[in-house]
């Protein structure tokens, strides 16, 4: 058997930056034991695999890492419907189009936009509610990234698990220099899992030039020593931000800086949506560009 393959780096509109991902379109007659070996041998931090679904602008996708497979992950999902879009599966797109891609998770609807530039812009929304977990100590989190606990700040928030789809441990450290400092500790990491908190931590600092926000994700124990960019914890991170502010209505927008530090820069731009004083939505959006193509022989 032969399968179609596409790799395209997101959240960049330059090759060799962004968060690389491999997308297989017509993945129909393949087990989750092969997709698994399949992501493993790709060893991205996500592969897509795209099945048929009711209505042409529908479609069933899965996810997975080199280890496992994932109920929702945000660059997989602007990513592969980037890739879809440009290889014509939507058909002719002049100015915007919204299509459904069914996961483990939800339904995830993605607007997929032509710029002025003639590029495809694509933004999703998170499949779920903004939720909040279970909050981890200082000591706990400073020996996770190698950091000492005066480089983790608390004035915002203490380290807390947060989900739109996919949960993730969030940590403020100081800024870009102890961001910059930190390093993975997979045995203080095993521990937060053996305790029942997620192993995935997204930290970040706040910035104050092009972008808001300059963050980083590690993901050991998910075969993801870093992520260059993570968008199902950007929208996270959005909403846990949002819900922190003040306001009891609008739209509040961060943009994210990540992956500088692996020498993959990527740029999400995120939102939440307010009302009476709840996150009721959170999105994420940015550009991808297509890198390669070929074909994946099977026996």
């Amino acid at each position: 058997m032969r399968y179609p393959y596409f790799i395209c780096d997101v959240f960049t509109p330059t090759r060799f930056g962004g968060n690389p991902l491999a997308v297989l379109p017509e993945a129909e007659g393949l087990s989750s034991e092969q997709m698994q070996k399949i992501a493993r041998e790709f060893n991205f931090s996500e592969s897509t695999f795209v099945f048929p679904h009711e209505g042409a602008l529908s479609r069933r996708v899965r996810i997975f890492t080199p280890a496992t497979e994932v109920p929702f992950a945000g660059h997989p999902n602007i990513g592969t419907a980037f890739v879809l879009a440009t290889h014509g599966a939507f058909g002719e797109i002049e100015d915007s189009i919204t299509v459904t891609f069914e996961e483990k998770a939800d339904s995830v609807p993605i607007d997929i936009v032509r710029q002025k530039s003639g590029a495809l812009r694509c933004k999703l929304a998170a499949p779920e509610r903004f939720t909040l977990g279970a909050r981890v100590s200082v000591g706990e989190v400073a020996a996770a990234l190698n950091l000492n606990d005066e480089d983790i700040v608390l004035s915002t928030h203490q380290p807390q698990v947060a989900s739109v789809g996919l949960p993730f441990l969030f940590v403020e450290v100081k800024d870009r220099e102890a961001l910059a400092r930190a390093k993975a500790n997979l045995d203080a990491i095993e521990r937060l899992a053996e305790v029942g908190i997620t192993p995935d931590i997204y930290f970040y600092a706040r910035s104050d030039d092009e972008f808001d926000i300059r963050g980083r994700m590690f993901a050991p124990l998910d075969g993801v020593p870093e992520d260059p960019a993570t968008g199902s914890a950007c929208c996270a991170l959005a909403g846990l931000l949002g819900s922190l502010d003040e306001r009891e209505r609008g739209e509040l927008n961060w943009r994210i800086a990540q992956g500088v530090e692996m020498g993959r820069p990527s740029l999400l731009e995120v939102s939440a949506e307010k009302r009476d004083g709840e996150v009721h939505a959170t999105r994420v959006a940015g550009n991808s560009v297509l890198v390669s193509e070929g074909t994946l022989f099977l026996d």
